[in-house]
């Protein structure tokens, strides 16, 4: 992948700016999930951790820290320059908390009250976004990993939302315990490839990345095709909800897309969890099925988005890995059998 081929797609790509910070993501999700509490339907937003949005929320989470026992275990502290929906007005700031800096563990309360001493002292402080550790993810050879998955949406008015097939999964390269003297070592406990890149134990042939087609195989050889099908169609529908709750605050602008990197950790139970959402995924490569993968999302992707007007105003079901999943007030299923067609084939490009 060129730099001149990435740098061409963020800047076309991005849509109305103040909309996409992680503290404001979380602040929509939970205002969906609420709405849905009367209608019985809170479950449906239920793939994201417990989070609070720290100073502003921060006796609440003082509060539920002690009068919960069982949060008296890891929690991450996310800066909130590494965020999702963020905007290339913020890029300088971003770019100083992204690939997994500005993150870190802690078990304590006296933790969280030191660093809030810090933030009281300076003339403005940062915003961070405080949430619960999952701290028993599905394991692969005794590691943790979390999956990449690219989603392009061409308008939020009406939405219009593509599932690439492809992604890769990012493993770890320590082997997963909860001993707490393994608290602080970051190469347990994220997948970033950059934090990764320094651990002596990194693998530059494989990028530590398998495509989520070979997960998928090891899925269905391990836990069959309904328990495999069902969470790939979960994975689908944290897509959809994501964006439906933001889908109003969002401005739309008809020249503007949104190429979007979801992260999700899947726990040992096979449920989603949605981690992250990267408004400006990175499309550097490190090997060449990287390559490959990044190249093809961004020759989809710009396909269509149509700048030409090739298409007609015709959005295709499919196109290239794309697959329509949404469109205006209803999902769409592009297969008649499978929930999703998340970690299937690409097709090869003509």
């Amino acid at each position: 992948m060129h730099v001149q081929n990435a740098c061409y797609l963020e800047a076309l790509e991005h849509a109305q700016p103040d909309r996409r910070r992680r503290d404001l993501m979380v602040k929509n999700l939970k205002r969906a999930r609420k709405l849905l509490e009367k209608e019985g339907r809170a479950s449906d937003y239920d793939f994201f951790p417990q989070t609070y949005v720290l100073p502003l929320e921060h006796g609440i989470f003082v509060e539920e820290f002690r009068r919960n026992p069982g949060m008296q275990l890891p929690e991450w502290l996310y800066a909130k320059s590494w965020v999702a929906f963020h905007t290339c007005i913020l890029a300088a700031r971003c770019s100083q908390r992204a690939q997994g800096r500005g993150i870190f563990l802690l078990d304590k309360l006296s933790q969280v009250n030191g660093w809030r001493k810090q933030l009281d002292d300076r003339e403005k402080p940062e915003t961070y976004v405080v949430s619960r550790y999952l701290d028993q993810p599905l394991l692969l050879g005794g590691r943790k990993f979390d999956l990449r998955i690219y989603v392009l949406v061409l308008s939020y008015v009406p939405l219009v939302v593509y599932l690439h097939r492809g992604g890769f999964c990012r493993f770890s390269s320590s082997r997963y315990t909860l001993d707490k003297a393994n608290l602080k070592n970051l190469y347990m406990h994220l997948t970033n490839v950059a934090i990764q890149k320094k651990n002596e134990k990194y693998d530059e042939n494989t990028g530590m990345k398998w495509p989520i087609s070979k997960l998928k195989q090891y899925l269905l050889s391990k836990y069959g095709l309904a328990a495999t099908s069902k969470l790939f169609g979960d994975i689908q529908s944290v897509v959809t909800r994501s964006l439906l709750a933001v889908q109003q605050v969002i401005t739309q602008d008809k020249h503007c897309f949104e190429l979007y990197g979801y992260d999700i950790l899947v726990d040992e139970a096979l449920k989603p969890w949605l981690i992250e959402v990267n408004a400006s995924p990175s499309l550097s490569t490190d090997t060449a099925a990287d390559h490959q993968l990044k190249w093809g999302v961004v020759q989809d992707a710009l396909t269509l988005v149509d700048v030409e007007a090739q298409l007609e105003g015709q959005l295709p079901s499919s196109y290239g890995g794309f697959d329509l999943i949404w469109e205006g007030c209803a999902p769409v299923r592009p297969h008649p059998v499978l929930p999703s067609m998340l970690g299937t084939d690409v097709p090869e490009h003509r």
